[in-house]
């Protein structure tokens, strides 16, 4: 295992459409491996593999929750419903947030690691982290459909906000 790079924000393949994966084997096994530790390292609660530079889709997420870390390979979101409006940032675009209009409750199928069909039905937080992962892997960020976009507050600031 290994923190790999994150691609930064105007890089061309963050607007790109990634591609299913159809090997379920040991190089997918070190993506999954390496995209936790990349993301634990960078303090994120997801990461897609385009953010690695890989086209593949494949994504990791874990919010803190009872799920702990998720993998997901070949993500797709069956059913959405509800709205929620809330704050978002991105490894990709450090520095900005952006208030983002999404889904409140899904429901999202996909791969285990080794090719098992996997569902998982979500609100709220983890909602909203599967939702900026799979944009990921259509080439979407979300600043493209944020309501607004701000300077990111650093933790220093939010401590003495009281936030």
């Amino acid at each position: 295992m290994s923190i790999r790079l994150i691609v930064k924000h105007p890089d061309a393949v963050l607007r790109e459409r990634a591609q299913e994966v159809t090997k379920f084997n040991a190089n997918l096994h070190k993506l999954l491996d390496d995209m936790a530790d990349t993301m634990y390292d960078a303090d994120g609660v997801g990461l897609a593999a385009p953010q690695v530079g890989i086209l593949k889709r494949v994504i990791v997420v874990d919010v803190g929750d009872e799920h702990e870390l998720i993998e997901l390979v070949n993500p797709v979101i069956v059913s959405a419903e509800g709205e929620q409006l809330g704050p978002e940032g991105c490894l990709s675009i450090p520095g900005l947030q952006g208030d983002v209009r999404r889904a409140n409750r899904i429901v999202i199928r996909g791969q285990d690691r080794n090719g098992k069909p996997i569902q998982y039905e979500s609100t709220e937080f983890l909602s909203r982290a599967f939702q900026h992962e799979v944009d990921h892997l259509n080439g979407v960020l979300f600043i493209d459909s944020a309501e607004s976009v701000y300077e990111a507050r650093k933790p220093e600031d939010q401590q003495q906000d009281g936030a």
